[in-house]
C-alpha cells in the first residue's frame, strides 16, 4: 500500500493526553491507532521524592497506570510500548531483581518492549526469570542471542493487528561494550544497528506487508560523535515510519521529523526518563486513499494526577 505521511504537532500537555480535534481530519472510514510509550523508567515505582530538585513528587507507576487506563477508556485501539532500561535506579530493583518492574508493566498491559543496557544488570538468566511474570513481547534485531538464555524469549520483530492496521515492531540496542560487565552479556554478538534496521524494515514492509513500521530503539537520540543514534538511523535507512527511542534520557516536546535515505518522512520521539512522561502518537489510516496521518502529544505526569 502506497502511503503519504503527514506531521501535525501539539505541545506538551500537563496532566492530560488529549490531541486537539483539529489534528485529525474526520473521514468516515478512517481508523485510529493510539501508540503510548515510555523509556528509561529505571525502576521508578514511586513518585520522585518531595525534595527532588527538578521533579518533586512527580511521576510514579500509579499515576502512569491511571493515565493509561483513562486513555484506553476513550480510545478503541491502544498499543503500549517501552524502549528499554526498565531496570536499575531505585532500591526496588536491588530488592526484587526486576520482578516488581515486570509485574507493574504487566498490570499496565504493555504490548512490546526492547532491551536497554541496564536490563542486563542482573544477567540474562535473572532477566529471563523476571520476564516470566510478564506476557509482553521483547524485541531486538541487532543482538545475536542464539547461544544465550534469551534466545527463546527475544524476537527480532513482532507484528500486531489493531484498528485495521498491520503494525510491525522491531528493536535495536546500544553496544554493550563498556556499559555492562562482560559476564552479564556473555555470548551476545553486537551487530551494526543500521544494517539490522534496514533488514527488518525491508522484511516488514515487503514480505509481511505491514502498514506501519515502528523501531523501538535504545541507541540514544543524538550524539556529537559519530556514534549511531536515532537521528542517524532515521536518515540512513528507509521503510521505518516511527522510531521510539531511549538511552539518552532526552525530553522531546514532540515528534521530530527527519528525511530517510529515500527522501520520505520518519518521525522520532523520546520522553526523558523515570516515567515522568508518557509519549502519545496518534496514527490514522484511510483505507480508501491510503493516507496515514501521524500526530503526537507528550504528556507530563504531574502532581495533579491522582
Amino acid at each position: 500500500m502506497e502511503r503519504r505521511l503527514f506531521l501535525q504537532q501539539t505541545g506538551v500537555v500537563a496532566g492530560v493526553a488529549i490531541a486537539a480535534p483539529s489534528l485529525i481530519s474526520a473521514q468516515k472510514k478512517q481508523q485510529k491507532l493510539v501508540i503510548l510509550h515510555t523509556n528509561d523508567t529505571h525502576s521508578n515505582i514511586d513518585p520522585f521524592p518531595v525534595n527532588h530538585p527538578k521533579f518533586p513528587n512527580m511521576g510514579g507507576v500509579s499515576r502512569r497506570a491511571s493515565l493509561i487506563e483513562s486513555i484506553r477508556s476513550q480510545e478503541d485501539h491502544v498499543l503500549l510500548l517501552d524502549a528499554g532500561d526498565i531496570f536499575q535506579g531505585t532500591p526496588y530493583f536491588n530488592k526484587f531483581k526486576g520482578v516488581l518492574e515486570m509485574k507493574t508493566m504487566e498490570a499496565m498491559k504493555y504490548d512490546i518492549v526492547t532491551l536497554g543496557n541496564h536490563d542486563f544488570d542482573i544477567g540474562m538468566e535473572a532477566y529471563k526469570s523476571a520476564l516470566s511474570h510478564a506476557s509482553f513481547q521483547v524485541v531486538n534485531a541487532n543482538y545475536e542471542l542464539s547461544s544465550t538464555p534469551l534466545s527463546d524469549v527475544v524476537k527480532p520483530y513482532t507484528i500486531i493487528k489493531k484498528a485495521g492496521f498491520k503494525i510491525g515492531v522491531f528493536g535495536l540496542g546500544v553496544d554493550l561494550q563498556g556499559l555492562v560487565p562482560a559476564e552479564s552479556w556473555k555470548g551476545i554478538t553486537y551487530q551494526d544497528p543500521i544494517a539490522a534496521a534496514q533488514k527488518q524494515a525491508d522484511k516488514l514492509r515487503e514480505e509481511e506487508d505491514c502498514d506501519v513500521v515502528i523501531c523501538l530503539s535504545h541507541l540514544g537520540f543524538a550524539y556529537k560523535t559519530n556514534q549511531v543514534s536515532d537521528t542517524v538511523l532515521a536518515e540512513s535507512t528507509s521503510g521505518i515510519d516511527v522510531i521510539i527511542g531511549g538511552h539518552t534520557h532526552t525530553f522531546l516536546e514532540d515528534l521530530q521529523e527527519f528525511k530517510n535515505k529515500a527522501g520520505k518522512s520518519v518521525f522520532v520521539n523520546q520522553v526523558g526518563y523515570g516515567g515522568l512522561k508518557l509519549g502519545r502518537i496518534d496514527i490514522e489510516l484511510c483505507p480508501d486513499s491510503g493516507k496515514a496521518t501521524i500526530a503526537s502529544a507528550n504528556t507530563l505526569l504531574d502532581q495533579d494526577i491522582v
